[in-house]
């Protein structure tokens, strides 16, 4: 690390992300333009140790399915969006999880690229898809199609719109149409109400509410 950092204060910047980088609960790894590992979290070691979907072959990044790990080495080599791309996976045992390539190529992202001479990042977390008990109370609360409540529990789960679309196996402007008629029917003027909507009817405060 100081080979590669000769300046202290940048040496302390790198240790510091690290630190950021090994608190993540999802699986993250950076990666040079050949998969080549350049930084793995904890959570990110877990998933390697367990060789089920991803494992370690001589220092690079493999996928155990031929085809999404072709799809992650093209990413790698092509000019990622700017929103990266989002891969579904399946293990072993049939948990399904999603794999989002992020490009480290400005603003914040490329001093992290930088840190580890990387230029992607690699998130992976495992999709439970769990439904609230009181997800038909939202469905009916706010007139919610089957496919809507499907869509806002993904989102609240996972977060963007390519980890929704990839672990629903539908388009992105699928997701998108969902979502935009969630923030009409709800109310809601970001991604991050629908945390807050769906937490809210999962509160015991909530069920009290509705027997008075």
């Amino acid at each position: 690390m100081n080979a590669m950092f000769p300046v202290p204060q940048m040496s302390a910047e790198a240790a510091s992300l690290a630190d950021t980088l090994d608190g993540l609960d999802i699986g993250l790894y950076l990666l040079d333009t050949e998969a080549r590992l350049m930084h793995t979290n904890t959570a990110g070691q877990v998933i390697l140790d367990a060789h089920d979907i991803l494992y370690e072959t001589r220092g690079r990044l493999t996928a155990r399915d031929l085809i999404v790990d072709r799809t992650l080495r093209l990413a790698l080599t092509s000019a990622l969006d700017a929103n990266g791309v989002a891969v579904p996976m399946i293990g072993i045992d049939g948990q399904r999880y999603v794999a989002h390539a992020l490009p480290l190529t400005s603003g914040p992202r490329r001093r992290a690229g930088a840190a580890y001479g990387a230029v992607a990042a690699l998130f992976v977390r495992k999709v439970a898809l769990t439904i609230p008990p009181r997800s038909e109370v939202i469905g009916k609360a706010f007139k919610l199609t089957p496919a809507e409540l499907r869509v806002l529990l993904a989102i609240v789960e996972l977060g963007g719109v390519p980890e929704v679309a990839a672990a629903l196996g539908v388009a992105n402007t699928t997701v998108r149409t969902h979502v935009n008629r969630l923030f009409e029917k709800t109310g809601a003027a970001r991604q991050a109400d629908f945390v807050k909507l769906v937490a809210g009817y999962a509160t015991p405060l909530r069920d009290m509410g509705d027997v008075r």
